[in-house]
């Protein structure tokens, strides 16, 4: 960083829809390394937007797994389920400079006549224009942002050069969804640009939706951090371990194996014998290097 540049801010935002496993100790530990290593902050957020998908009781598991394994953050635990107020400001924001809209369109109807895109299907914006929308029949939109026919890209500090062009590859994309839950998208730039996040370090599967955060903090004028997207960790079909791969929760009793093995697949030279898993971290802040991590997707199914 230069002298100019704010302080290192990282983050860890794991959501409550189950409890953490071994492909979310990867990207804990080496979003607290590369924040540590860089005498930066770590701090964690808990991404419970979506109460129906949520596991009740996996928000203070997750937190207690955490504490289990050494992590030690920075600043109280920040829950997006309380964040209301921000969320609604930054939608004002963009509603009074015309770039969001209401959509009344249902999935089904879009999606009819909608093409593949880098994300799933491409909004064909059929509500843009206020002459073509469907009558609303009393319910809540859905609210979406207008995007631009240009291209999106960034540098990521693992993966290297990645882009988009927005209007062709994902569409006008949803802020605020018409049940009243908000988007992904737009709290977790929200977020991170309230807490001062300058860098983000996460798993691969969230590169595709970078290049709709950095347009969207664009259109926010809020700062672009810095992005470095991890390999994913996968099963022997290929399919990256999660809770919908059932990906089984960090077994407690085997929290220094655990450690050790995430640190091989980030490249970590091999830790001598410790008496307890903060050692490891310590020893994997020391011994960083985020060019040492490797691009690929990882197989782990051998070692589960």
């Amino acid at each position: 960083m230069s002298p100019t540049s704010p302080p290192y801010t990282g983050r860890f935002a794991p959501s409550p829809t189950g409890l953490l496993h071994i492909g979310s100790l990867l990207t804990a530990l080496a979003s607290y390394a590369d924040a540590r290593a860089n005498g930066g902050r770590w701090l964690v957020r808990m991404e419970d937007l979506d109460p129906p998908r949520e596991m009740a009781g996996a928000a203070d598991e997750i937190l207690r797994t955490l504490e289990a394994f050494g992590f030690e953050w920075d600043g109280e635990t920040v829950y997006q389920s309380r964040r209301d107020e921000v969320y609604r400001a930054a939608l004002g924001r963009l509603q009074n400079a015309g770039l969001a809209y209401p959509c009344y369109c249902s999935r089904k109807d879009w999606q009819a006549a909608a093409v593949s895109g880098a994300d799933g299907f491409v909004y064909n914006g059929r509500c843009r224009l206020p002459s073509q929308r469907p009558s609303d029949n009393g319910k809540a939109p859905a609210w979406r942002l207008r995007v631009a026919d240009e291209i999106v890209g960034f540098t990521d500090g693992i993966v290297g050069g990645y882009a988009q062009n927005l209007e062709r590859d994902i569409g006008d994309f949803v802020l605020l969804r018409a049940d009243g839950f908000w988007a992904y998208q737009l709290a977790v730039v929200a977020d991170d640009a309230d807490q001062g996040v300058t860098h983000i370090v996460r798993g691969q599967d969230l590169l595709v939706s970078t290049p709709r955060q950095i347009y969207l903090q664009r259109c926010l004028g809020v700062p672009t951090p810095q992005y470095a997207h991890l390999p994913l960790l996968t099963n022997r079909l290929g399919q990256k371990w999660s809770k919908q791969t059932l990906a089984p929760a960090l077994d407690l009793s085997r929290r220094e194996a655990l450690l050790r093995e995430v640190s091989a697949y980030l490249n970590l030279p091999a830790a001598p014998e410790v008496s307890h898993p903060r050692a490891l971290l310590d020893w994997a802040v020391a011994h960083w290097r985020l060019a040492a991590v490797p691009k690929q997707a990882i197989c782990t199914e051998s070692s589960i």
